[in-house]
C-alpha cells in the first residue's frame, strides 16, 4: 500500500481512503434504514479487508444513519483486533456538526463548543474507542465563530480524546482562521474529474498550510463509473434522486466526461472507476506554497470487490497527455447540475 503524511502530523497513512457513508445511509438499499442489516455482513469484511491490506484511513460520521456507521465502523475494528490485528491498524476519522432528528430529519448545523463537546463523547460511545485519530466539523456553523468551534476542539486534543483536527467543506478565510487556533491536519471537500472547484483556491491554501486535501466523492457519487446511465438505475429513495446532477437532462449530458473516461480507461486495460481515481491520484503534490497538497481519495463502498478495484487504481499510471485529455473533457464548471440541492448548497461555507 503506497502511504502518505497527514499534513503536518507526521502520521503515515494510505494514499486512498474507504469511505463508509453508503454503508448505512443515502444510497441503494441503504437509503432505507430498515434493510441495513442485507449489507451489514459484506460492509464489516470489507471495512475488515481494507485494514488487511493496508488502508487504514476509514471514515465515517455522526450523521451516517444517525450513529449506526460509527458503530459499524467500531465493530470491524473490533473484529480487526479479535483476529490478531491492533487498533493502531485503522485512523478512524469520524465529524460532528451537522444535526438530525431521530427520525433522519435534517435540523441544521451546530458548532457551538458544549455541542462540539457533546458530539464528540456520542461518537466515542458508538465507536466503542477511547480517542478519534481525526476529528472534522462536518459542516461551518454561520452562528458559531470558526475560532469558538476549533477552540473545542483543540481541548478534545489537550484531553486526549482526539489526536488531529480537520474541517469538511471550509472556505479558504475560515480554514486560514481555523489554523491560527489549532493545527489543521485535513481538509475535506468533494473534488473530482466533475467537480473541480477546489482548484480554484483550496489547493492551493492547504499546500501553502501543510494541510491534507481529503477528496470525497471522488467517483462522482458513482457517476464516474459509468454504472449510471439514466435516473432508473436509482433506488426510488436513493438520495442522488434529489440531485440536481442525476437529473435525466443532466445525466445526458454529463455522460459525455464518462465516455472519455472509459476510452482511456480501455486503453489501460482497467475500470472507469480506476482511471477517474488515477486523475485524482495525479493531482497530488508536495506542499509548499504554489504547489498542490496531497490528495487522498476516499471512494466509498460496501462490497470487497470494488474496494480491490478503487486500490487498483493505485497501480494505474496516466500520461501526461491522457491526463490532459481528462481534464479537458471536463473543465471547471463544465458539469451540468449544482452537485447538492439548493438547501444543502447553501450549507457550504464559501
Amino acid at each position: 500500500m503506497r502511504n502518505v503524511s497527514l499534513g503536518k502530523t507526521g502520521l503515515s497513512v494510505s494514499a486512498i481512503g474507504l469511505g463508509c457513508m453508503g454503508m448505512s445511509d443515502f444510497y441503494g438499499e441503504n437509503a432505507d434504514w430498515g434493510r441495513r442489516s442485507e449489507t451489514e455482513a459484506e460492509s464489516l469484511a470489507t471495512i475488515r479487508q481494507a485494514l488487511s491490506e493496508g488502508l487504514n484511513f476509514i471514515d465515517t460520521a455522526d450523521v451516517y444513519g444517525n450513529g449506526h456507521n460509527e458503530q459499524l465502523v467500531g465493530r470491524a475494528l473490533r473484529e480487526h483486533m479479535e483476529a490478531g490485528g491492533r487498533r493502531e491498524d485503522a485512523v478512524v476519522c469520524t465529524k460532528f456538526g451537522n444535526v438530525r432528528g431521530d427520525d433522519g430529519s435534517w435540523q441544521g448545523v451546530n458548532g457551538s463548543p458544549d455541542y462540539v463537546r457533546m458530539a464528540c463523547e456520542r461518537s466515542l460511545r458508538s465507536l466503542g474507542l477511547d480517542h478519534i485519530d481525526l476529528y472534522y466539523q462536518h459542516r461551518v456553523d454561520p452562528a458559531t465563530p470558526i475560532e469558538e468551534t476549533v477552540g473545542a476542539m483543540a481541548q478534545l486534543v489537550q484531553q486526549g480524546k482526539v489526536r488531529f483536527i480537520g474541517l469538511s467543506e471550509a472556505g479558504v478565510d475560515t480554514l486560514r482562521r481555523a489554523c491560527t487556533v489549532h493545527p489543521v491536519a485535513a481538509l475535506q471537500t468533494e473534488y473530482s474529474l466533475w467537480t473541480r472547484d477546489p482548484e480554484q483556491e483550496h489547493l492551493r491554501v492547504c499546500a501553502e498550510l501543510g494541510i491534507t486535501f481529503v477528496a470525497y466523492s471522488p467517483l462522482g457519487r458513482g457517476f464516474l463509473t459509468g454504472t449510471i446511465r439514466d435516473d432508473d438505475t436509482l433506488a426510488f429513495n436513493d438520495s442522488r434522486r434529489l440531485h440536481p446532477r442525476f437529473s435525466s437532462e443532466a445525466i445526458e449530458h454529463n455522460l459525455q466526461l464518462v465516455e472519455a473516461i472509459e476510452s482511456i480507461a480501455g486503453a489501460h486495460g482497467c475500470t472507469p472507476a480506476q482511471c477517474a481515481l488515477a486523475w485524482l491520484l495525479a493531482q497530488s503534490g508536495n506542499g509548499g506554497p504554489d504547489l498542490r497538497p496531497t490528495v487522498l481519495p476516499i471512494p466509498g463502498t460496501k462490497r470487497r470487490e470494488r474496494l480491490g478495484e478503487n486500490i487498483g487504481a493505485l497501480s494505474v499510471s496516466l500520461s501526461v497527455e491522457e491526463l490532459e485529455r481528462l481534464s479537458q473533457a471536463a473543465p471547471p464548471g463544465w458539469a451540468m447540475g449544482t452537485r447538492y440541492p439548493e438547501r444543502s448548497m447553501q450549507a457550504l461555507n464559501r
